[in-house]
């Protein structure tokens, strides 16, 4: 098992970054926030989590133990693969993966791409238990359907899920209701 890596990063690819050491390249899949806030020429040390298949070796690197610790626990979720969890990382905060599982918010599970509401459903089973209860974990708000179309929008418009339920937390309780004036008060959010 490959436990850590530290190396220079050469290339940033779609999904993965290549880190040399030691004269050799090795690719490896991180979340896309991890990805985003990593250049060429950057050194990193990353936790890391080796998947072993019949025709391919696949290395999966995270920036945190708590997030790998996350990533080895989905995988026992039946029908979670190593892509869909590294989506789910990249979608949700480790402690956003915790509410929703500590409060058996399939609903927040399930605005990742690829995570239906039975998956959702089987990842709250599979996990209820096994993550452990740190302080801070209190529910996620659910939305109006006002701000689910606000989150539609600033999604299509290219921001992530956690930056619009940002966006969408920073707008003001008295703020008036209709979509327009959210989405461009949400719009505001990332001005500043």
């Amino acid at each position: 098992m490959i436990a850590t890596i530290s190396g220079k990063v050469t290339h940033i690819e779609a999904n993965s970054i290549i880190i040399e050491m030691g004269g050799i390249g090795f690719q490896v899949y991180v979340p896309i926030p991890l990805k985003d806030r990593l250049k060429p020429g950057d050194s990193v040390y990353l936790f890391t989590y080796l998947i072993v298949r019949q025709d391919m070796l696949s290395l999966y690197g995270f920036d945190s133990r708590e997030s790998r610790e996350l990533f080895t626990l989905l995988l026992t979720v039946n029908g979670i693969g190593p892509k869909l969890a590294n989506s789910i990382l990249s979608t949700l905060t480790p402690d956003a993966i915790r509410r929703a599982v500590f409060h058996e918010q399939a609903d927040v599970l399930s605005r990742v791409p690829g995570v239906g509401k039975k998956t959702a459903q089987k990842i709250l089973l599979s996990l209820q238990g096994r993550i452990k209860a740190t302080e801070g974990l209190e529910p996620i708000a659910m939305f109006s359907d006002v701000d689910t179309e606000v989150m539609a929008a600033l999604t299509t418009l290219g921001y992530s899920i956690v930056e619009a339920q940002s966006a969408l937390q920073s707008i003001p309780r008295d703020a008036p209701g209709d979509v327009e004036e959210r989405l461009r008060l949400a719009l505001q959010y990332f001005s500043s």
